[in-house]
């Protein structure tokens, strides 16, 4: 730890490294009240650009040329097919930069830039790859009517319009795909608002949506604090819709604040996303899936496997097996080939996270490694383990976002007991079963409330696939076909003949 910085390449360092502006109808542009905001490095601590504070002025801009853009001018009057071959070149250019773009994702973020180059960059190209297709697959359908008479009756599926495309701090290319890729397929425009904490790869993207020629106003990316920027996106009535992923609390905000003209809303809130270890698990396979599915991306990630729920028959065994899997992790700057887990987002995100472990040590859970910070540079934490959680403590019912696993051993072996317990949690976003009983899993998939269950792994995604949740974990679904809906308004169409 505490290792001098590896080397930018010269095409990221000079990116980063130049003025970050506001990027709104084609235009970089200064924030109106010029205020900047620190973008830190989380490996270091230290400062490494500054990005634009936009207000409620520059977001009144942002909307008027994406409304333009939308109602008139060359997007509103291209085809699918040639939105489409604009997406696919959009993945391309981001296939072709991948190395830069990596690099970017990895001093920003604080991930390791291999994960960043395979993980971020390459499933966010492969979003777009796959959202460039449906753009010319978006129809309606006939309708045979139930009433009396001679009619021709069809649906057409129409753009929702203006879209508020709001991205958390933790992967914010891939999250943006996950809403710009659809919004465009559809034909709607987009004002991205990322996280104040990690700008720089959305700011990047709008250099190479006017690289490969989206016309001025389709993308606009606005950067700023999410009480300023954020609430004047949420709030305006230019907005037709505001897809969002982030915390409970501001999810609820959003909905509170989007009545003002009934805007449309698609929520991902994040989770508590349980694992079941049933005793016939190959633990060969399921041990070092489970240490990858808590200490990826060390543990920031909204679907990460935070609690385990392991027969007592192999509990043990199994506990044993993640913490000797978590000795293998490379702690270290995100820059670096070698580093297999970064530091946390930011030093309070490493305060809250610490917070949590004293709870959790307090309620009687018991550390069985880790729980400690690392080095005094940046916001570095050891993978941490507890056993002897129950449901009610704060380290098993809240969303930690750390590298932080909550288990638990089990003895009843009816299934309905075992999802009685993954499920008393108010998330449901995602999923986790181990075992080589097919049918078990199948069964027990069912009784599992959540957007997501996977079976002999953990955090698997595919834009083919709808990702969202149940009951606070969110509203609406991302990727696949139910993303295309989220972007289009249904209209009737009657004639009588």
């Amino acid at each position: 730890m505490n290792a001098p910085v590896p080397a930018l390449s010269s095409a990221a360092q000079s990116f980063i490294s130049s003025k970050h502006g506001l990027y709104i109808g084609g235009e970089w542009v200064k924030s109106l009240s010029e205020e900047t905001i620190d973008i830190v490095d989380p490996a270091t601590g230290g400062v490494i650009a500054k990005s634009a504070a936009a207000g409620s002025a520059d977001v009144d801009k942002a909307v008027a040329a994406a409304r333009a853009a939308f109602d008139s001018g060359p997007w509103a009057e291209m085809t699918g097919m040639q939105r489409g071959r604009l997406i696919s070149k959009f993945a391309e250019k981001l296939e072709e930069l991948a190395d830069e773009l990596a690099e970017i994702e990895a001093i920003d973020c604080g991930k390791p830039v291999t994960y960043a180059k395979y993980v971020d960059v390459g499933l966010s190209a492969t979003i777009y790859h796959y959202y460039s297709g449906w753009a010319s697959k978006i129809s309606g359908e006939t309708v045979g009517v139930s009433m009396p008479g001679d009619f021709h009756a069809y649906t057409m599926r129409e753009p929702v319009g203006v879209v508020a495309a709001i991205a958390p701090w933790n992967f914010p290319l891939v999250l943006t795909a996950y809403k710009l890729a659809p919004l465009l397929a559809t034909g709607c425009t987009a004002i991205i608002k990322p996280s104040e904490l990690t700008p720089l790869s959305s700011l990047r993207l709008a250099q190479i949506a006017e690289e490969v020629g989206f016309p001025p106003g389709v993308i606009n990316v606005v950067t700023g604090y999410g009480a300023a920027a954020g609430q004047a996106l949420v709030e305006h009535p230019g907005v037709d819709k505001v897809a969002f992923t982030g915390s409970v609390e501001t999810g609820k905000k959003i909905v509170q604040s989007a009545t003002g003209n009934l805007k449309r809303v698609t929520l991902e809130l994040g989770g508590k996303s349980p694992m079941i270890v049933l005793p016939d698990a190959d633990l060969e396979k399921t041990i070092p899936g489970l240490a990858q599915a808590i200490f990826f991306h060390q543990g920031q990630v909204c679907t990460a496997g935070t609690r385990l729920y392991v027969h007592n028959s192999i509990h043990d065994q199994v506990l044993e097996g993640i913490a000797e899997a978590s000795k293998g992790l490379k702690i270290g700057h995100g820059l670096d080939p070698e580093t297999t887990m970064g530091p946390l987002i930011s030093s309070g995100q490493l305060q809250k996270v610490m917070g949590y472990l004293d709870e959790g040590k307090a309620s009687g859970a018991e550390l069985v490694c880790g729980g400690g910070r690392v080095g005094e540079c940046g916001f570095f934490m050891e993978p941490t383990v507890l056993a002897g959680t129950t449901n009610d403590m704060s380290v098993s019912c809240q969303e930690i976002f750390g590298p932080v696993l909550a288990a638990q051993g089990y003895d009843d072996d009816s299934l309905d007991a075992i999802a009685a317990k993954a499920n008393d949690s108010i998330f449901g976003l995602a999923a986790s079963i181990w075992t080589r009983d097919i049918s078990a899993a199948h069964k027990l998939a069912k009784k599992v409330k959540a957007g997501s269950v996977w079976i002999n792994q953990h955090n698997f995604y595919d834009p083919a696939l709808p990702f969202g949740g149940y009951k606070q974990s969110g509203w609406g679904r991302e990727e696949g076909s139910e993303a295309i809906k989220t972007f289009t308004e249904v209209k009737a169409v009657c004639a009588a003949l």
